[in-house]
Formats: structure tokens, sequence, C-alpha cells
């Protein structure tokens, strides 16, 4: 546990605020220990992140503890030890969570510590498991096509009636044409 100072310095306080406002802009945080990337892998974490409106920020553990404890956020204490940065998810952050999952796959050095999803906090078992959902847009797609089912089958059966006059038809005209 962090010794808490009586009196705070102002470049302390600005990056407490900073960080607060990082945090305002975000919905959900994937906690990461990112110790053993080089710059290049975490140059690339960044620039796929940052395509699907997701930073990706180093952080000093007490400011994001401080931080985190203003904004009235769970407490992810447990989450805030050692080398930290937290992905900072806009929007969908299954998809984040794929991501990182996957980058931890291929770059071992890199680990999922746990998540803010929702305002309910994740272990990283749980956060593994929540990057193998379905995204949002892949479920709304299922929901469309389960809903567009029963209309393009009324279609279909519409359709088949009149196909098959016309079939029958043919085929007495054609059995009368060679007769």
């Amino acid at each position: 546990m962090a010794i808490v100072a009586k009196k705070i310095q102002d470049v302390k306080t600005a990056s407490i605020n900073e960080l607060k406002e990082a945090f305002n802009g975000a919905e959900d945080f994937i906690f990461t220990d990112y110790r053993g990337l080089t710059v290049e892998q975490i140059t690339g974490l960044r620039k796929n992140l940052r395509a699907k409106a997701a930073s990706y920020k180093v952080v000093k553990n007490n400011f994001a503890r401080i931080a985190f404890e203003q904004l009235s956020l769970p407490d992810v204490s447990a989450y805030l030890t050692g080398p930290t940065a937290i992905a900072l998810v806009t929007q969908d952050s299954n998809e984040i969570a794929k991501i990182l999952i996957d980058a931890a796959k291929e770059t071992p050095v890199l680990k999922v510590k746990g998540a803010i999803v929702s305002g309910s906090v994740y272990n990283a078992q749980q956060i593994e498991a929540f990057s193998k959902l379905p995204g949002r847009l892949e479920l709304i797609s299922m929901l469309m096509s389960v809903m567009q089912g029963p209309a393009r089958n009324l279609a279909g059966c519409l359709n088949d009636v009149p196909a098959r006059l016309v079939r029958t038809v043919k085929a007495i005209a054609d059995k009368k044409g060679a007769v």
C-alpha cells in the first residue's frame, strides 16, 4: 500500500489530473504488464489499438490508483503493481481485449492483468473469456439475420407459387408442342 503524503506536489497533482482526464474519456480499462516489450512492439500495439479507437498509456501505479479513487471507479489496486500500461477503451472493449490477448500470445512477455468493463472488475481469465465472445457488430449482424429469416422465408414461399405455375404451364406447352 502506498503512503499518502500530507502535502502533494503541484507536478504530481497535475499528473493525476491529466490521468483523470484521460480516464474520463474512456468507458473501460484493460490493465497489462508491458515489461520486456520492445519499443517497436509497443508502437505496433498502440497502432492496432488506435485503429479501434483505443489508446495505450503507461502509468505510474500510485497516480493511477489515486485517479481511480477520485473518479469513484472500482478498486483495482491489485492490478496496479509492477510496470503497468492501461488500454483506455472508448467503444467495443471486446475487440480491444481480443487485440491484447492476441498480442500476449504472440509476445509472451506482455501479460493482461485484468480490466474494468462496464463498471465490473475482471481478472485475467475473465478478460480472456470475454475476448472470445462475439463483438458488438457481430451480435448485431446475428440479430438482424435472425430477424430477417421469417420475412425471407415468406418471400420465398410467395415467389414459389407463381414460379410453380409458370413451370407447370411451360411443361404443358412443351408436352403439347412435342405431340
